[in-house]
């Protein structure tokens, strides 16, 4: 019973765990086959979802309706039928729809029962015909049956949270489709317009070079921006499964301030790097966590503008009381600040506040899809800010043991 109940304590899977349940009842049933049914609500039926054994000379239905008598003599009696043969088939009401082959041989009905509900039961079948199970024995099936209907129901709540969390990803996404389509129309509406603007005007003032210059550079701007567009609302789509490898996060923090050192030197803006020295390492998709960091590295550079002004970057490694280790990184500017009305919404899909029709004027996926990326990573994301004294974002990602 120990070793039983400590087997089931941890399924993996739930074909493994009727696989080991059917196995173990066999084992103490003396029964070599067995089928387990499964309560199906969506169709309000039982179903045989898993067998043990050579099965061919055992006949039972694949479906039991909920009215079926052995189904309804289970959700009455809730206790086991040991010989389901000789125990159902004197009595009429019972005893329809029961194959010959039960009442022929040795056969038993083993309920898994939690909170009263008959969640799966279990057929146990010998061709051969032999004496009732001892009661120490039908006690420890008993005993048995409980342990199984609780794992079995553990297992099927986790499955159902699994699918829930996936259908609410889905939905979310779906969710989302309106506010991207209301953001790309209205982001590309202005572009669309200069653009229309210049084919119209373009012909009449042909030989106008200032005018040809002028509006050249400008929608040259336009076309650069909603190919940036399309190609941030390809990436939002796009499900984005890391590839993790063993990586350094400091020398991921390193790689990310040298592309932006020139930015910072031009600007007068000061670059602080504190790495911790532990050098905390994960497992990361090392072109997506560069991504996110160089995209809050040029919020922070657009933020404090051009200067003067500090930019911080700090790496830790620390463990959680449960033992679990993480490593953090912190950028922090001096730049304007973000209002508090706005924080709640700076992971929203096109919420920006750069709105300069400028090659740097913001889309609003930047932020969105830093955020997809660091769920994938099973981490997380915050941000602080104060108006006028400057924004930090911290990032917390899984570590490898040291």
């Amino acid at each position: 019973m120990t070793r039983f109940l400590q087997a089931i304590g941890h399924p993996t899977s739930l074909t493994r765990l009727a696989d080991y349940i059917l196995s173990n009842f066999s084992e103490i049933s003396r029964c070599p086959h067995g089928s387990l049914f499964l309560f199906e609500r969506e169709h309000h039926h039982y179903r045989q979802m898993h067998t043990f054994g050579p099965i061919k000379m055992f006949t039972v239905p694949s479906v039991m309706a909920i009215d079926h008598p052995l189904v309804q003599a289970l959700i009455v009696g809730q206790h086991i039928f040991d010989g389901l043969g000789s125990t159902l088939t004197p009595q009429p009401e019972l005893s329809h729809d029961i194959p010959d082959t039960l009442s022929k041989s040795h056969t038993l009905a083993v309920p898994l029962i939690t909170h009263g509900t008959l969640i799966a039961f279990t057929v146990l079948h010998s061709p051969t015909a032999h004496g009732t199970l001892s009661p120490e024995t039908m006690e420890l099936l008993t005993a048995m049956a409980q342990g199984a209907a609780n794992a079995l129901d553990s297992l099927l709540i986790y499955e159902d949270l699994r699918q829930s969390q996936a259908l609410m990803r889905r939905t979310d996404r779906l969710r989302s489709l309106e506010i991207i389509a209301g953001g790309f129309a209205h982001e590309i509406r202005n572009p669309l317009t200069s653009i229309k603007t210049f084919i119209q005007l373009a012909p009449e003032r042909k030989d106008d070079s200032q005018f040809i210059g002028e509006f050249s550079r400008i929608v040259l701007e336009d076309v650069n921006r909603i190919e940036r567009l399309i190609q941030e609302i390809l990436d939002y789509a796009r499900y984005m499964e890391p590839q993790l490898t063993d990586e350094d996060l400091n020398d991921i923090v390193t790689s990310c301030l040298y592309f932006i050192q020139v930015t910072a030197d031009t600007r007068g803006i000061k670059i602080e790097k504190q790495l911790a020295p532990e050098r905390p390492r994960g497992m990361l998709d090392r072109q997506q966590i560069k991504q996110v960091l160089l995209n809050l590295l040029l919020n922070a550079l657009d933020a404090v503008g051009k200067g003067p002004g500090s930019l911080r970057v700090r790496t830790r490694q620390f463990q959680k009381p449960e033992g679990t280790l993480f490593m953090q990184i912190d950028i922090e500017d001096t730049g304007q600040g973000i209002a508090p009305e706005n924080l709640e919404h700076i992971f929203d899909p096109f919420f920006t506040t750069k709105h300069t029709s400028t090659m740097n004027a913001g889309t609003g996926l930047g932020l969105t899809i830093a955020h997809q990326i660091i769920q994938e990573h099973h981490g997380d994301i915050h941000v602080a800010s104060t108006v006028g004294q400057g924004t930090t974002f911290r990032i917390t990602l899984p570590a490898l043991q040291q």
